[in-house]
């Protein structure tokens, strides 16, 4: 015939383990990848910038009016 056990219980302390461990392993993971996430992030952002400028001094060059005065 078949064994039958009662489950044990889940007390909190062990939810909170459970859980603790949890995040101690996402913690380590996202600690190794920031410094690499801040330099692409960094890069991308002086890319960003750069080409920014570059269109906007296109746009300034394209929209320029010469404008005379002339005294009588």
């Amino acid at each position: 015939m078949s064994n039958t056990e009662t489950p044990a219980k889940i007390t909190p302390e062990d939810l909170q383990n459970k859980l603790q461990s949890f995040q101690d392993g996402v913690q380590g993971k996202v600690d190794d990848k920031k410094s690499t996430l801040m330099a692409v992030g960094g890069g991308a952002l002086v890319v960003l910038l750069i080409i920014f400028f570059l269109l906007g001094k296109r746009s300034g060059k394209k929209k320029t009016t010469l404008v005379e005065i002339k005294r009588i």
